[in-house]
């Protein structure tokens, strides 16, 4: 199977998954980081009256043609409780923010622009009328759809969603994403390595994205290098009925890289194998029945990538978010110069240097080993190169994606 770009793959695996995951109803104080199933409409005005944005005097403007002008202090408003009577001519009462305006009354009058002396007020000075009036409706009206489905609830949201009168929300479901590390070489950090052995740390960076995205991971553990075990493990996957299963290493074409026919061997519909990127090109998507599959690169810095690049827009679809195929990238200049690039797009680890004149500088680092952690540890960005790119100069723009958005 030849390769393909990593824009066609991204497509292929949007058009294998069926649709979202299923809705489920959450009180409004667990909803955040979970992504709405409706839209959220306004159950009320807000405010719903109108209400002084200070602390003052609410007055009638036709008292204000000249002034000075004392006037008798009637009553109070304040917030929760509003003066109960009708302001008249020459008449004022005493105002704090957020409580509503009197009948009767259309100006507010800030308390530094007045001279109160005992049950009168005079006043000095004014604003134009309106000034200092939030009208009823200001921020949103009754009905009004403020949150739309697909969004996913971040403390603004789930504020907004408090203003206007929800004390529940419907949610998709976390998509339960089931992570398969696989290879004899592997231990679980604090187990003791054989002599030719290293510790799996896959599992632990692919755990930070997935539930970052919004999705529940199923840890199956480490699958020796068996068909026995791989299939066991695959069908653990299937009982605890996972909507995607993320293997990790052994999707190559080494003797002992036996993850795709252990796959084969339970039904996998294959969709591709081997993507022209750099870290990840030993990249596969399939289905298994109703579960979702990729199969991600061993090394470690791949992984992390190709989960950036395929596995958190996949949960995001799965989620029912319409902004799951968005383009991650921005803007930036490169701090050095760069070579022409092959066939594969590239996803080059780089530090930033913050610029307050401009785009930030990118700086890739000499050494893009993909089994390199801490390279990808003490990179803020990945720097993403097309295929057959030609070499660029220090100073050329370049296309950043920033790292502290996923992990």
């Amino acid at each position: 199977m030849a390769m393909i770009s990593v824009a066609e793959a991204l497509a292929r695996v949007f058009g294998s998954i069926e649709g979202p995951v299923g809705r489920e109803e959450v009180a409004l104080a667990d909803a955040i980081g979970r992504t709405l199933a409706e839209d959220v409409a306004a159950t009320r005005d807000q405010p719903p009256f109108a209400a002084s944005a200070m602390d003052g005097y609410a007055v009638r403007e036709a008292d204000l043609a000249d002034l000075p002008r004392r006037l008798i202090v009637v009553g109070t408003s304040v917030a929760g409780r509003r003066h109960p009577g009708i302001v008249g001519p020459g008449e004022a009462v005493r105002i704090f923010t957020g409580a509503p305006i009197p009948e009767g009354a259309d100006a507010i009058v800030i308390q530094e622009d007045t001279e109160a002396a005992d049950d009168t007020v005079a006043v000095r000075a004014k604003e134009p009328p309106g000034r200092y009036i939030r009208p009823a409706g200001l921020d949103f009206r009754q009905g009004e759809t403020l949150v739309r489905a697909g969004q996913r609830l971040d403390a603004r949201l789930i504020t907004l969603a408090a203003s206007a009168g929800r004390a529940s929300l419907l949610v998709r479901r976390r998509p339960r994403v089931a992570v398969l590390a696989t290879g004899d070489e592997l231990v679980r950090p604090g187990e003791t390595p054989g002599p030719d052995q290293i510790v799996a740390s896959n599992p632990y960076g692919l755990r930070a994205l997935i539930e970052r995205a919004g999705g529940e991971m199923l840890d199956l553990g480490i699958a020796r290098d068996t068909l026995d075990d791989l299939g066991r493990r695959i069908e653990a996957a299937r009982a605890a009925k996972a909507d995607l299963l993320v293997t990790l290493g052994g999707a190559s074409v080494g003797d002992h890289d036996l993850v795709q026919q252990a796959l084969a061997g339970a039904g996998m519909e294959l969709g591709f194998w081997r993507v022209a990127l750099r870290p990840g090109k030993p990249l596969m998507n399939g289905r298994l029945g109703r579960m979702l599959l990729l199969g991600l690169p061993g090394n470690p810095v791949s992984s992390i990538v190709c989960g950036i690049l395929f596995v958190v827009p996949a949960i995001r679809a799965l989620l029912g978010d319409p902004a799951a195929g968005e383009d991650p990238t921005e803007a930036a200049v490169l701090g050095a110069a760069l070579p022409t690039n092959d066939q594969r797009q590239d996803y080059m680890r780089a530090r930033l240097e913050r610029r307050s004149d401009g785009p930030d500088r990118a700086v890739a680092h000499g050494r893009q080993d993909s089994s390199m952690v801490a390279v990808l540890a003490g990179s803020d960005a990945l720097i993403v190169r097309k295929p057959h790119e030609p070499a660029a100069a220090e100073g050329d723009a370049c296309r950043i994606i920033r790292l502290d958005r996923f992990c």
